[in-house]
């Protein structure tokens, strides 16, 4: 065999365009897992960095000794991220108990599990939204090996089939279509090991943020209830805005 039959038989479109077309088939299908669970990574590594991002420059001004607030009325009615998002749920909440003046113990009972409720259910939702596309991730990370396998048995099986119509056991004879069937594996090794780190990866990272936002939240009620606290002891004066740093 010459040097310019083993280059082509090792360039992926010649492998391609001699495979049978079940095999083909296969490769193509391998092809498009493979380009939409890259899709899905960059996406994924894109919003989590803007995700960290916007919520270390949130906790920083929370941080910074400003009151609640006027974090959140810089952040608006309707913040985008989750961070400013829950602390503007948290202050409407305890504006609206605190309109008919101070709270008995069942009214302050209510309002911290009216809060509550809704930070969870805000979590809920956030949680679902970063997990949004880990599942494609996963189909093609499990699934992938089996069906470039499921190619190359079919190639193989058309490899053997050859030699025997042809009679001609010579290796060289088969070597082309044994290597077409063997490429379908090696795409669903490429399509397949991405997809499986990236899942991993991606799911821890969607944990970590869960994780930041129910600390978020815990910080937030026990802000309310300082503010319930003080409110109590002292009904006439206003509620005090806490400057310390992850005391909100």
């Amino acid at each position: 065999m010459t040097a310019t039959a083993d280059a082509g038989m090792l360039n992926p479109l010649h492998m391609f365009l001699e495979a049978d077309i079940v095999v083909q088939a296969v490769m193509i299908g391998l092809i498009i897992a493979s380009l939409w669970s890259w899709a899905v990574i960059i996406d994924k590594a894109v919003r989590f960095s803007s995700l960290n991002r916007e919520a270390d420059t949130f906790e920083t001004a929370v941080g910074s000794g400003r009151s609640l607030e006027e974090i959140a009325s810089q952040a608006g009615p309707n913040p985008v991220h989750p961070l400013p998002r829950m602390l503007v749920v948290a202050l409407a909440d305890w504006r609206d108990a605190r309109k008919g003046g101070p709270l008995t113990e069942n009214q302050a009972n209510l309002l911290m599990s009216r809060i509550d409720r809704a930070l969870d259910s805000l979590i809920a939702r956030e949680g679902q939204r970063v997990e949004n596309g880990l599942g494609v991730l996963s189909v093609v990370a499990t699934s992938s090996p089996f069906i470039g396998l499921f190619g190359t048995v079919w190639g193989i099986m058309n490899a053997f089939g050859a030699i025997a119509s042809s009679g001609n056991t010579n290796l060289a004879t088969v070597a082309p279509a044994i290597s077409e069937a063997l490429f379908a594996t090696a795409l669903g090794l490429a399509a397949a090991i991405p997809a499986y780190i990236a899942y991993n990866k991606f799911s821890i990272d969607a944990g970590k943020f869960t994780g930041r936002l129910e600390s978020f939240a815990d910080d937030l009620q026990a802000a309310v209830a300082r503010r319930l606290g003080a409110s109590s002891a002292a009904p006439a004066a206003a509620p005090a805005a806490d400057h310390s740093r992850r005391e909100y």
